[in-house]
């Protein structure tokens, strides 16, 4: 046994021996993040590159996102599955949309300032969901370093914890989701209205108005249909809630 840990420590300096700069930088900041050292660095650099950076035009984080985002639902469903036995399907599934939507892991991903471990490209913008994206790919870097039951342990453990998920259960991930479900249950019909808008500017945004069978209840303006929809979904929601008492007083998102 301490022979195996002798050498596996000699491995490790040997390996550190022959990494560039940029590839020590990367393993010394990620092993901070995931407890351990990491075994190939590799799999690491191509989990924080860019789609057209120069230098990997066949490797960018994308691939490893796809893996990632399956492994982390696999976790998530056997974690929850276990942690509340007497839970129906319906409370499960929720439980799990909180967790694995694209607005939780973009906050996951910025708390742990992935995008300071891209190879920097001056001429890319990067999305708005990127944190997000960088998340799961470093969840299928981590898997393939690691095999499963060690990443399963390292996301519990150290990138998203049960006291963390735990925390998530009351929230509201979608207004315009929960009206939906208050509205079948009420037998009430709701429905959004949306349209194109010209600011002073000349920019254009999205106005959105909500209405509660012939009583338009609430409007919201936003950059996109999507957006304005959530926005004025919420501002719904409010209101309703004033009334009919929909979910007492929840924690929003």
């Amino acid at each position: 046994m301490e022979l195996k840990k002798y050498f596996s420590k000699f491995l490790l300096k040997q390996r550190k021996r022959k990494l560039t700069e940029r590839d020590y930088f990367l393993s010394n900041a990620l092993s901070k993040i995931i407890g351990t050292e990491v075994q190939n660095v590799a799999l690491y650099r191509e989990a924080f590159s860019l789609k057209n950076s120069s230098k990997n035009k066949d490797s960018n984080y994308e691939r490893l996102e796809f893996l990632g985002d399956s492994v982390l639902g696999t976790i998530i469903s056997c974690h929850l599955f276990h942690t509340y036995p007497k839970a129906n399907e319906g409370y499960l599934t929720q439980m799990k949309s909180k967790i694995v939507n694209r607005k939780n892991l973009n906050k996951l991903g910025e708390d742990l300032k992935l995008t300071d471990l891209l190879l920097k490209q001056n001429s890319v913008a990067l999305g708005e969901n990127i944190s997000g994206n960088l998340f799961e790919a470093l969840i299928g870097a981590i898997y393939l370093d690691f095999q499963y039951e060690a990443c399963k342990r390292i996301i519990l453990e150290r990138l998203l914890t049960a006291s963390e998920i735990n925390k998530l259960e009351n929230k509201i991930v979608s207004y315009k989701g929960l009206l939906l479900e208050w509205s079948q249950k009420k037998k009430v019909n709701i429905k959004y209205e949306t349209c194109e808008e010209i600011q002073v500017n000349k920019s254009i945004v999205f106005r959105c108005h909500v209405w509660l069978g012939e009583e338009r209840i609430a409007n919201a303006t936003e950059t996109s249909k999507k957006k304005a929809e959530e926005k004025s979904a919420q501002r719904a929601f409010y209101i309703l809630n004033k009334k009919e008492n929909i979910l007492g007083n929840p924690k929003t998102l």
